[in-house]
């Protein structure tokens, strides 16, 4: 059975995702889908609107037949370790031939030539990144810069472009993380059609980013706003989940576990946390008490400057808000890559799938927070406690449903 692997958020699932994955098991021939899947928090720092059983089963429900949970001491992370996460766990299935992600322009061998100059990390990369890091560039921008530098200088400048779009940095990085991590498994891209990964405005009738559709339910209060960018079963399980409480989630709903963390700790504490350096416990203690009012919004306004982007304050306050040090994030482990395979879902062909992979996983498979006690397995359950607290019904079992919750069957 030959096996694609996706890297997916899916927040909320939509026509495009649905899409992406059709095309995946067109341009590879594939049988059978795997997915591997940011839990409740993303990779921008943000929480999901819906939480990651209701996700697995819109995956399920679309045509992927085995779901994984990226852990969250990866899906909360710049591209860089995203992807390598991500990679890592489809690689250690062991049963995974291909890989495909989506770029803006789907020109896999421009991607691939750039990520083969850059995938041993060379150390002039490494000195240009640096100097543009000490002059107060955001990473992204700095790497963008870095890396459009070394290919200049190896005669590959017109293939810069490939970094500085999201996808392509991603789909770069998916790709160096192939050769690091030496796998087997064959990339391939389908080009993003219609809407842009951050695209904020509706400009078709059928496709827009999941970007745009969060903040259509943010301003309308209504999923019917999102009807026609997402299939009716994407909908149902929606709408089912605003019913029972559980959705939407946005950073506000954390506001207050949020701030009683910035306030309760000293700025010496809060510097032992991941993702907050070079002073920032200091600007974040003292915008935390300049607020007018408890938003989380607010907060990351007073923030925000050309070297603190939304995005890495967002994951730095996330990592705060799930307790997160920095001894638990350092290269040497997360280059280590994946203990463990967290099934959140599977069809009958994923079934089949995961009988496979007992026999070729080079890392154990398990179905629930309570077999096993790996570290990053711990951050998931405690990551998903946390997320409980945002439900407008809070019920304890929630809190505790990593360790109760069997993987969704469709």
């Amino acid at each position: 059975m030959r096996t694609v692997g996706l890297v997916v958020e899916y927040n909320p699932f939509h026509n495009g995702h649905l899409y992406h994955l059709q095309q995946s098991l067109k341009i590879t021939g594939a049988d059978a889908v795997v997915a591997v899947m940011s839990g409740n928090f993303l990779q921008r720092g943000e929480p999901a609107v819906v939480g990651k059983w209701a996700r697995a089963e819109m995956a399920l429900r679309a045509g992927c037949d085995l779901v994984l949970e990226l852990p969250v001491a990866y899906s909360a992370q710049p591209a860089q370790w995203f992807a390598y996460g991500a990679v890592a766990v489809l690689d250690a299935c062991g049963v995974v031939d291909a890989l495909c992600f989506g770029s803006e322009s789907g020109d896999l061998a421009s991607l691939d030539a750039v990520a083969g100059l850059l995938a041993d990390e060379p150390e002039a990369l490494a000195r240009e990144l640096n100097a543009r890091l000490r002059q107060g560039m955001p990473y992204p921008s700095a790497y963008t810069a870095a890396a459009g530098q070394l290919l200049a200088a190896r005669g590959m400048a017109d293939l810069a472009f490939s970094l500085e779009q999201p996808n392509h940095t991603l789909g770069l990085h998916y790709l160096i993380a192939l050769r690091q991590l030496k796998s087997r498994i064959v990339p391939y891209s389908v080009r993003r059609e219609k809407a842009g990964y951050n695209q904020a405005d509706v400009t078709d009738a059928a496709i827009a980013s999941a970007t745009a559709l969060r903040k259509l339910i943010a301003e309308t209060g209504s999923w019917d706003a999102i009807a026609p960018f997402v299939p009716s079963y994407a909908l149902e399980i929606l709408r089912r989940e605003a019913e029972a409480g559980r959705a939407p989630v946005d950073w506000e709903s954390f506001a207050r576990p949020l701030f009683h963390e910035l306030l309760r700790l000293p700025p010496k504490e809060l510097a032992e946390y991941a993702e907050v350096s070079e002073g920032l416990e200091h600007r974040i203690r003292r915008a935390a008490g300049e607020l007018t009012e408890w938003r989380v919004a607010e907060l990351l306004e007073r923030l925000k400057t050309k070297r603190y982007t939304r995005t890495k304050l967002q994951r730095t306050l996330l990592r705060i808000l799930l307790g997160h040090r920095k001894e638990w994030l350092t290269r040497e482990r997360l280059s280590a890559g994946v203990e463990y395979l967290r099934v959140l879902g599977f069809t009958e062909r994923g079934r089949q799938l995961l009988a496979d992979m007992r026999k070729r996983a080079s890392v154990p498979v398990v179905h629930s927070a309570a077999r096993g006690d790996w570290a990053y397995l711990a951050m998931d359950a405690r990551a998903s406690a946390v997320y409980a607290q945002a439900f407008r019904k809070p019920d304890p079992a929630d809190a505790m449903r990593d360790f109760r919750q069997p993987p969704i069957r469709a």
